[in-house]
């Protein structure tokens, strides 16, 4: 936004410009979780902040400057959900397949994909000294299955379900910002629990903090990764585990077809390596396997690991590195 705003004709009082950077964070979380999109939530925001900016002469405080750039994010987010098909995961698109190359298709547009987010352009920036329950809450609101959920509701229930249980704003606030009645507010939650619940996906329960038990499990998951050990590696899987590789429509969920296709079609990773980072609400990875030239590594994959009790339940590989790796703010490549 700093850019776009230097480039105006008329520069707007520094105190106003603070103001609403202050907000660019929350309303980053707010429209990623309306649209499923880590690139358009945050063109989303750098639209709202900019109208906010151009229409600020005629903000007249009958609300706050929080709930008036809600709003207008909101209007945002609206209109570019009009007439537009749901992001999806691959789970979505049909059953596991096996570990056959030949079954994996050519890769889906960007539109298809749910699209990883950082955790550092969303969550508040002073968890520590927020409530860990709300914490709690706001990382499971990012988690890529109940993101995908959302995409399952019409936009303004997804919009009023987001408010109310993630946001925990009153149902007449959010009927003031949506221009309706509270009784149609209650309504359209009602009717949005309804269609998660059927998700088997819920918006009332966060994902506790990871214990000592479950960084120890990722640290065996990386090792085993590491060193490609793939009896080591599906010993840590749940019998029901994911393994996914958006852009493509093909997912395993068996132990067998995990370790046939590392060991197939897959095989190009052995060697890699894994660099810590976090993405929705839990660890992540970049992957850089060695490069076809013989030299150093290359980045192949953003791989988002789901944890629960003692097993990892789910992987996904963002295979778009050109386009998340950057985001994420990790190398280029790394030497060998």
């Amino acid at each position: 936004m700093a850019t776009e705003l230097a480039t105006a004709s008329a520069a707007p009082p520094a105190p106003l410009d603070q103001q609403l950077e202050h907000y660019r964070r929350e309303l980053t979380g707010y429209a990623y979780r309306l649209l499923g999109s880590t690139f358009e939530a945050e063109d989303a925001v750098q639209e709202t902040l900019l109208r906010a900016w151009r229409a600020f002469d005629r903000f007249e405080g009958r609300s706050s400057l929080r709930s008036w750039l809600y709003k207008i994010a909101t209007n945002v987010c609206m209109d570019l959900l009009a007439g537009r098909r749901r992001r999806l995961r691959p789970m979505d698109l049909g059953p596991a397949g096996p570990a056959d190359e030949r079954l994996l298709g050519d890769p889906l547009p960007e539109v298809t994909w749910i699209e990883p987010m950082p955790d550092e352009r969303i969550l508040p920036a002073d968890s520590h000294a927020l409530d860990p329950a709300e914490v709690a809450i706001e990382r499971e609101s990012i988690r890529l299955a109940f993101v995908a959920a959302l995409q399952h509701l019409p936009p303004r229930q997804r919009a009023v379900l987001v408010l109310r249980e993630v946001l925990r704003w009153q149902a007449s606030e959010v009927a003031e910002l949506l221009e309706t009645s509270v009784a149609s507010v209650n309504s359209a939650l009602q009717r949005a629990r309804a269609t998660l619940k059927a998700s088997n996906v819920t918006s009332e329960a966060p994902a506790e903090p990871m214990d000592a038990e479950q960084r120890a499990l990722l640290g065996r998951y990386v090792e085993a990764f590491e060193s490609y050990d793939m009896d080591r590696l599906t010993a840590l899987l749940a019998e029901d585990a994911t393994w996914s590789m958006p852009p493509y429509a093909l997912w395993l969920q068996t132990h067998r077809d995990v370790r046939d296709w590392c060991l197939g079609p897959g095989i190009g990773c052995k060697g890699s390596r894994l660099i810590p980072t976090e993405a929705n609400g839990r660890p992540a990875f970049g992957q850089y396997k060695p490069s076809v030239t013989g030299v150093g590594l290359e980045p192949w994959s953003l791989q988002v690991v789901e944890l629960s009790g003692d097993r990892v339940t789910g992987v996904t590989f963002f295979l778009d590195t050109e386009r998340f790796f950057p985001l994420f703010g990790l190398p280029p490549r790394l030497d060998a």
